[in-house]
């Protein structure tokens, strides 16, 4: 008796058969130095509108005349003074709208009282214009510094405990469950489970905090000032001197892009651990 054999039927692949790609997705890589595109480009526009002759030198001085005005100031000794005073006023309405922020947020979220007690005083406050408390806090604190840095403070700590507080509030059950079964103190519990969960939203607050500290200061100045940049462009706007205001805005503008890629460096240092879109 013999064996039956059959055999399969290979059969090859057409021609014109093309292998489907996997598309991408995501953004791509990061571009070296891609935060200055935008203000270069704007420079460029600036530039080549003024060399044109298409725009007013009175109203928009071209951007050497500003370079000019603003080293004239530098050598003057103007300049430098206000920038210093500026940054104090900013640094300490900064620092302690900072540690107000998240020590707020941590009791408001670690806690149901500390939540009934904070959270709804925190958003009546962020439903007030903050600038609108200048005249209350002039009554309370005087017409000098004081009143500058506490209204600096709270523009800082409004955006700074919203976002702490709703990371907070975003941490996955789960995680508070596992710790329980661990057995992990309060400590390890903050430690381990706690920051690490606040910490996106933490930086993302503290972004718009750093934004809004000079923002506020920018109006501040011009109350009962004697220094700072702000004051600077009050008195010359008195005068007519657009330049020098353009010098100010351009301080205002480096000093928040330096301050937030900052903030932004320190987040991709501290949440390396992270793979997000922008990684």
């Amino acid at each position: 008796m013999s064996a039956v054999t059959t055999t399969v039927p290979v059969v090859a692949p057409e021609v014109g058969t093309q292998v489907r790609r996997r598309r991408r997705l995501s953004p791509g890589r990061r571009l070296p130095a891609a935060r200055l595109v935008g203000p270069v480009l704007l420079l460029a526009v600036w530039s080549a509108a003024s060399a044109a002759g298409r725009l007013d030198p009175a109203a928009i001085p071209a951007p050497w005349t500003v370079v000019r005005t603003g080293a004239h100031l530098w050598t003057a000794g103007t300049l430098p003074t206000d920038i210093l005073t500026s940054l104090e006023r900013a640094g300490y309405g900064f620092a302690i709208g900072l540690v107000a922020g998240v020590a707020l947020a941590l009791a408001a979220g670690l806690s149901r009282v500390g939540e009934a007690l904070i959270d709804g005083t925190v958003n009546l406050n962020r439903a007030i214009p903050t600038l609108g408390l200048i005249p209350l806090f002039i009554l309370w604190l005087g017409i000098g510094e004081s009143f500058k840095v506490a209204i600096i403070a709270i523009v800082v700590y409004i955006p700074i405990y919203l976002n702490t507080h709703a990371a907070l509030a975003g941490i996955d059950h789960r995680f508070v469950e596992l710790a329980e079964v661990q057995g992990l103190s309060r400590f390890a519990f903050v430690r381990q489970i706690v920051i690490p969960g606040a910490l996106p939203g933490f930086f993302v607050g503290l972004r718009l905090g750093v934004t809004g500290s000079w923002l506020g200061l920018v109006v501040l100045e011009q109350i009962n000032a004697t220094s700072g940049l702000g004051y600077m462009m009050f008195q010359a706007q008195n005068y007519g001197q657009s330049d020098v205001i353009l010098v100010g805005l351009v301080v205002y503008g480096v000093f928040g892009l330096v301050s937030d890629s900052a903030v932004r460096l320190i987040e991709r240092r501290v949440l390396s651990w992270r793979r997000t879109l922008s990684s």
